[in-house]
Order: structure tokens, then sequence, then C-alpha cells
């Protein structure tokens, strides 16, 4: 199967994901306040471990930029301005309900965009970390959509109305796969740095929005069950990228 095949597959796959919290939020507030803890602890697990075992050696890999460490700091600079911006806008919009849940589709489309770019990045390096990053994004992406869903209800949608905008807003990963394939295809040299971006933008997610969440989970309620499951995330995926490294 070629790799564009294979690419635009992967970002159905995280596209589809969006659906994920419509089923989830059938059930009891409490049991799904539960499980989202537990998947972001695997999740900031995983994430991390795709960045420094998998992305940040891919990158590195056959590249002759002594500057190329500077694509990481920068894909943490890029998400720490958008979520700043982001931030300011709800501060701003405050009583708005409606334009605010607009605001978050727009930011997770902007997210998933990325999540694209990322994929095919991935895929066009090896195959196996493609599908390593499509994981990584994937375990990630459950509670974040979940979330979402959450905000869109708050703000007064319907549940279709919620569950279609953000299924749409979730396709823009597959535009940013195929355009980074095509990009990627013609500007090869660029494939380092690209991975290099989205390292850092593994490490700004896991390390800013996931385990701060586990800390406070930790005072709450959640004590060290949600470190096993964050232990679980680094050694699965750690056996994983082992296993198809070999």
């Amino acid at each position: 199967m070629s790799s564009l095949y294979l690419i635009i597959l992967a970002s159905l796959v995280i596209s589809s994901i969006s659906l994920i919290g419509g089923v989830f939020l059938f059930w009891k507030r409490l049991s799904v306040k539960k499980f989202s803890s537990y998947l972001v602890a695997f999740a900031a697990g995983v994430m991390l471990t795709t960045a420094f075992i998998d992305l940040l050696p891919e990158a590195l890999e056959n590249n002759d930029d002594q500057n190329i460490y500077i694509y990481g700091l920068l894909g943490i600079l890029v998400f720490f301005l958008i979520e700043r911006l982001v931030i300011w806008f709800h501060h701003h919009d405050v009583m708005r309900v409606k334009p605010t849940a607009y605001l978050v589709l727009l930011g997770d489309g902007l997210h998933n965009f990325f999540d694209g770019l990322t994929i095919a990045a991935a895929f066009l390096a090896n195959p196996g970390l493609g599908f390593i990053t499509t994981l990584a994004i994937s375990a990630h992406e459950i509670p974040h959509e979940i979330a979402d869903f959450s905000i869109l209800l708050h703000a007064g949608m319907k549940k279709n109305k919620a569950l279609f905008y953000n299924f749409l807003s979730a396709l823009t990963a597959l535009i940013g796969a195929i355009i980074g394939f095509y990009f990627l295809n013609k500007f090869e040299k660029m494939l380092p740095a690209l991975l290099m971006f989205s390292a850092g933008v593994f490490i700004y997610i896991a390390c800013t929005d996931l385990i701060p969440d586990l800390h406070q989970d930790f005072k709450k309620q959640k004590k060290w069950a949600t470190t096993f499951t964050f232990i679980a995330g680094v050694v699965l995926t750690y056996f994983l990228i082992t296993l198809l490294e070999h």
C-alpha cells in the first residue's frame, strides 16, 4: 500500500475519533470523567515516548543542519502562542456562549490540521513511525474530543449538531495530511525540521496540558491509578517502537 493511502487512512481514523464523544456522553457524566482521566494519563505517556524515542531520532538521522533543534523549540513556541490566543478569545467572550463554541471548533480544526501534517511527515519518514505517531495522536485525541463535545453541548448545541460540527472540524486532519504528503514529497529536505517541530508539539501538549491534569487528579481522588496508566503508556509505546524497528 502506497504512503498516500496509508496517510489518508490514518488521518481518517484520527478524524473519526471525533465521533467518540457522542458515545461516551450517553453514559453518566461521572463515569465519563473517570475514564477520561485514565486516557489523559495514557496519552501523556504515549506522546512523550513517541517524541523522545521516535520523532527526535528520526529527525536527527541523516540530517546535516546543526540548528535542527530550533524547530523543536519553534513547535513549542507556536503551540504556546496558539493556546494563549484561544485563552484570550475565551476571556473576551465569556458571556457570549455561541461564538465561543465556534472558536473551539476553529482551534480544534487548526490542531487537527497540524495532526495531519504530523501523520504525513511520520509516514514519509518510516511507515512504522507513522503507525506509532497515529497511535500517539489517537491516545491524545480521545479525551480531547470528549472535552470538545462537552463544550459544544454546554454552549447550547444539540447533540446531533455538535457531533456533526466536531467531526467537520476533525476532517482538517485529512486536508493537512494530503497537503503534507505533496509538500514533503517535493521538499524532502524539510522532513527532519517538520519531525522536530512535531516532537516539540508533542512535548508541549504532554507537559503543559496533560501532565498538570494528572497532578490535579492525584491531589483529588485518582491517587496512584493514573500514575500506573501513564507508565503503561510509556512502556507500551516503547515496546511497539522497538518491535516495529526490528
